[in-house]
């Protein structure tokens, strides 16, 4: 981690967002050696990737979905907004996909009675 990354985490200048990661029947697509955690920048909007630090063994389960909830730093490489990725959550197939997007959507839209 850089110097003044370093001084943006501790004097509380970064901005938090969710970061999730694939495994399993969810990352059927990609590269089996890829295993990042991807984001989405809460400044600009960007997709963004990092590879993970933390092993499997490090997520426990909470609300539901296996979390690591010390989370990750990474900046993002559009605006170079300095990200706090908290909670990590550990996807392992398509229904537990679909269930996080439900939880964690952006855009709700309402339903007529």
């Amino acid at each position: 981690m850089s110097l003044a990354l370093f001084f943006e985490v501790v004097m509380g200048h970064s901005e938090e967002t969710v970061g999730v990661r694939y495994t399993g029947w969810a990352a059927i697509d990609r590269d089996p050696q890829d295993d990042a955690v991807e984001f989405i920048c809460p400044h600009c909007g960007q997709r963004g990737a990092k590879p993970a630090r933390r092993s499997r063994a490090d997520y426990h389960f909470s609300d539901g979905f296996l979390q690591d909830t010390q989370g990750e730093m990474a900046r993002c490489r559009n605006c170079r907004t300095p990200l706090r990725v908290a909670p990590v959550v550990l996807l392992h197939d398509q229904d537990e996909t679909k269930r996080f997007e439900a939880v964690f959507a952006t855009d709700l839209t309402p339903v007529s009675n």
